[in-house]
């Protein structure tokens, strides 16, 4: 879970800091510095030409709100501390400064307390001094975003006195405002399209834990078993905390309690059609919001909901809070006014925050093109296969506790699951008669296959690469069929096929790895055509890699070798000792 530590100097000016660092890496930005403001460094044609958008808000919603400043999109943003408003008198600097007397300026703002009245107040600002200074009332308004559904608990469907409140929806309504607003809106337009996104969009989050904040550590913290429904950007409460459930699990309760409130089943338009967007609070790894991504779409779709547009991403974060929110635009039952809600989407936008699409027409399928054709073959049965593989799987069963734990100390702990997996995707496909056993090059060019798909990794590929040339090597000695093949037949293809592995790997024996079982095994069978013989010489490979320095994979970065055998090679002899057994 997210700790406490930060990459800090002082807290009391971090925002600034990061604001300087932020214009540093975009420079078509500027920075007021006095004032935390970000704004387009050709601001005086963008209020020319078009009109200008504002926002703001507490930091640390990276890349909300500064990220989203840029062409097709924000003209500038103004940021508070940490969690907190900026003030009126900041937020009244930058209206002075990108307000367009041409086109007038939007104000678009996330539904918190805060920001409500330090925004309006600065507004109100403005238009006092315009006309105090003997100028016509200004063209400027302000937009309130609040799409967030997860204030409101499904038992009693009532939302708080503040309203529902602002989240990944003001993202979707910069985005759609500001491609707008580029492309020659005029003011009334662009509130217009603003108040649709707006009363069209519903998103709910859910977290692990909450968010340390910089120099002041957890606020609060969940227990290891537990999430948390409706948890805000800012830490707020949510509505219910409930044990963890599978991906599938919680994302499914999510969009049902998108679907299942009353601001979406009250919503102005009845189209299925809708855009998703699954936005990472933080600190949720990117595999895992590829997962989030794919249940999100398929919960939709559960409903009858047809996805138009999908975005996955880092767009208004908690700090680096580990959770998700997912928010759905409903599009507009009119086709001509969907098309163009999705023509602005598509829009590019000029900015860091955003990720812009390309549309592209598919061509067509090439996925036979992908495909290698799949060799034809008749499933058969072989006694002597049938129990090799069966008691080699019992073996890696047994082993796959020790040879996890020994990985755990001098790698990534994944080595006995891995070598599970392959053995237990062999093992039911000779259950199920999908192994050619009469052939033993095809049972090993198949076998070699199934491995690579069950297991993976550096190790599955390892072991692909050996019955390849395995197998490969039964062919050209001419072994046809299991009755012309000796032990010492089977030694010198072993030899062979590591003369392939050694291509494509710098790992030999010495280096702690599972050549040290290997080779052994290969060369001693080869010699004497005795498996049991080849099997001792095998433990003693192994055995012999407690006392050797790690030369290949992640074991080197650990250094020593804390005396334990090589997680891989331990593996093996499993497996190897499985096949010496059967063949007793």
């Amino acid at each position: 879970m997210t700790g406490g530590k930060h990459f800090v100097t002082d807290p009391t000016t971090i925002v600034k800091d990061s604001l300087h660092g932020f214009t540093l890496a975009n420079p078509h930005m500027s920075l007021d510095e006095k004032e935390k403001v970000i704004y387009l460094k050709d601001l005086v044609q963008i209020r020319e030409n078009q009109v200008t958008l504002l926002c703001g808000g507490g930091s640390g919603h990276e890349p909300s709100h500064a990220g989203f400043v840029g062409h097709g999109i924000l003209t500038a943003a103004v940021a508070g501390h940490i969690f907190a408003s900026p003030t009126s008198s900041q937020v009244l600097s930058c209206l002075r400064r990108v307000y367009s007397e041409k086109h007038g300026t939007l104000v678009i703002i996330k539904n918190y307390t805060g920001d409500v009245l330090n925004f309006g107040r600065a507004v109100e600002r403005f238009k006092a001094e315009r006309v105090n200074q003997g100028k016509p009332l200004p063209k400027v308004s302000m937009a309130i975003v609040g799409d967030d559904v997860g204030v409101i608990n499904p038992n009693d469907d009532e939302e708080g006195g503040v309203g529902r409140r602002g989240l990944v929806g003001t993202v979707l309504t910069y985005k759609v405002a500001g491609a707008l607003a580029a492309k020659g809106g005029t003011f009334e337009q662009v509130k217009q399209i603003t108040e649709y996104v707006m009363s069209h969009t519903f998103t709910i989050g859910c977290a692990l834990n909450a968010a340390s904040v910089p120099g002041q550590g957890m606020p609060r913290t969940l227990n290891e078993n537990e999430i948390e429904i409706g948890m805000g950007i800012h830490n707020e409460p949510g509505f219910e905390k409930r044990a963890i459930k599978p991906a599938d699990a919680i994302v499914q309760d999510l969009i049902n309690h998108i679907v299942h409130s009353k601001p979406f089943k009250s919503c102005p338009s009845n189209n299925s059609r809708v855009v998703i967007v699954v936005n990472n609070l933080g600190a949720t790894s990117n595999l895992e919001m590829g997962l989030v991504t794919k249940l999100a779409v398929e919960a939709a779709k559960s409903h009858g909901l047809k996805p138009e547009r999908v975005f996955s991403g880092t767009f208004m974060t908690g700090l680096a809070m580990p959770g998700v929110s997912i928010a759905l635009l409903v599009l507009p039952d009119d086709e001509t006014q969907l098309k163009n809600v999705i023509n602005l989407i598509d829009h590019p936008a000029y900015c860091p925050g955003w990720i812009n699409q390309l549309q592209v027409t598919d061509a067509g399928s090439t996925d036979d093109l992908a495909r290698a054709p799949v060799a034809s073959f008749t499933p058969s049965s072989d006694a002597t296969w049938e129990r090799v593989i069966e008691t080699a799987y019992e073996r890696a069963v047994a082993a796959e506790p020790e040879v996890t734990k020994l990985d755990q100390i001098m790698g990534d702990g994944d080595c006995g699951h891995v070598l599970l997996s392959g053995a237990t995707a062999i093992y039911q496909a000779s259950k199920n008669t999908a192994l050619p056993l009469d052939d033993p090059s095809s049972t090993l060019s198949r076998i070699s296959s199934i491995v690579e798909d069950a297991m993976g990794g550096t190790s599955g590929i390892i072991y692909c690469l050996f019955l390849d040339g395995l197998a490969q090597q039964l062919r050209m000695l001419g072994a046809a069929n299991n009755s012309l093949l000796t032990p010492k037949l089977w030694g010198t293809a072993m030899l062979g096929a590591l003369d392939t592995l050694y291509q494509y790997t710098t790992a030999r024996p010495g280096h702690r790895t599972l050549i040290d079982a290997l080779q052994p095994f290969s060369s001693k069978l080869a010699e004497t055509g005795d498996v049991s013989t080849a099997l001792k010489a095998a433990e003693a490979g192994a055995k012999a890699t407690a006392a050797m320095k790690p030369m290949r994979g992640r074991a080197v970065y650990v250094g020593q070798n804390d005396g334990v055998v090589d997680a891989g090679a331990a593996g093996l002899v499993a497996v190897l000792a499985g096949i010496s057994e059967a063949l007793q």
